[in-house]
């Protein structure tokens, strides 16, 4: 594999133009590759609601007899509309009926079926615990800057499920991901599908340009990469160009702490030879890893919790703002030290590593 070249988060440079208008797609022979031909305007994001409930029964009224399964009551109707809905799934991705916007989101499969996919883990394995959810906005862009960690990048998607299964407006969480993402097989699809795009600065405006909430974790491979000894210690947050773009769209910053990540893969060592040979940025050794093979890469069950702080607002300033490296610099300092802070309240708050 050739070497992986991280894009700066701040880097400016065009990334070719894209046209406006999101694209249906269509058969095999129709579909056009993730970032070619006429793209758009994001789709506005499916309500998620809870099912609706029958009222209460007055005082002169008796409940209704729940019907038995197998009687043709509702439950055999309820096992029919989801058969009709799920067999109305396969038709609509077989035929290729089914919207992606310019980025490559697909809103449908991402609801019904990766989010799926990864709510077990996120309830059951890390038992992800989320605190201020409420302080992300309920409308408009604004962008959440978090801590890195874990080896491997999950942390990135366990809070973007604590986004779209706890926030009270349903909102999705846009993340912005390394060059190297993009990539790997497999990998690169299943990030598009989810709304990941690459971490440059034209990207990201354009999210938030467009009422998007993104997702950034300015730490990088520093982060996730960095050894067990030095857990819970925030890296440097590069030169302060996620400040930059969101006081060019006025979009306020919403600082996130992830607590539990760390533990995941203890890192142990770094084997540089095999990270060059892969093209990866390191190689990871942990208690399990390569020595268990396959189960070594099984990730320990950690308890996790995810605090959003409070917005930090940006619109009040001038546009040129964000120009000025002084401010950028006092920001990005702001964030990370509220980032730490929370980290070290979170820490002596929990009772156990898996607990």
């Amino acid at each position: 594999m050739a070497d992986a070249k991280v894009i700066p988060f701040d880097d400016d440079r065009s990334r070719g133009s894209r046209g406006a208008g999101s694209r249906r797609r269509g058969g095999p022979a129709e579909s056009a590759p993730v970032g070619e031909g006429p793209v758009g305007d994001v789709q506005p994001l499916p309500v998620r609601g809870a099912a609706a409930q029958d009222p209460a029964p007055g005082p002169d009224e008796s409940p209704a007899p729940r019907s038995a399964v197998g009687d043709g009551g509702d439950q055999d109707g309820g096992l029919e509309r989801r058969l009709a809905a799920g067999l109305s799934f396969l038709r609509r991705r077989l035929t290729g009926d089914y919207e992606v916007d310019d980025f490559g989101y697909d809103a449908e499969l991402t609801d019904q079926v990766l989010m799926s996919l990864l709510r077990p883990v996120y309830e059951k394995y890390f038992r992800v615990e989320v605190k201020g959810v409420e302080n992300i906005p309920a409308e408009g862009g604004a962008l959440i800057v978090a801590n890195h960690s874990g080896t491997l990048p999950l942390d990135g998607l366990m809070m973007q499920v604590a986004v779209h299964d706890h926030h009270p407006a349903d909102r999705h969480l846009r993340l912005l991901a390394a060059d190297l993402v993009f990539v790997l097989p497999v990998v690169n699809e299943l990030a598009r599908k989810l709304g990941h795009t690459l971490a440059c600065a034209e990207d990201a405006e354009r999210l938030l340009a467009q009422g998007e909430l993104v997702g950034v974790m300015p730490e990088g491979f520093k982060g996730i990469g960095k050894p067990f000894g030095e857990r819970y210690k925030l890296q440097r947050f590069g030169r302060g160009g996620f400040v930059s773009t969101a006081l060019r769209q006025g979009a306020p910053i919403v600082p996130c702490s992830i607590v539990g990540a760390e533990e995941i893969y203890p890192m142990i060592g770094n084997s540089k030879t095999l990270a060059r040979l892969l093209g990866f940025p390191y190689f990871p050794l942990t208690p399990t890893f390569p020595w268990l093979g396959p189960l070594g890469a099984v990730p320990l069950p950690t308890k996790w919790t995810i605090q959003f702080g409070e917005p930090i607002p940006t619109d009040g300033y001038a546009p040129e703002a964000a120009e000025d490296p002084v401010l950028m610099f006092n920001l990005t300092d702001q964030v990370r030290e509220q980032i730490q802070h929370t980290l070290y309240k979170l820490l002596v708050q929990r009772r156990s590593v898996f607990f």
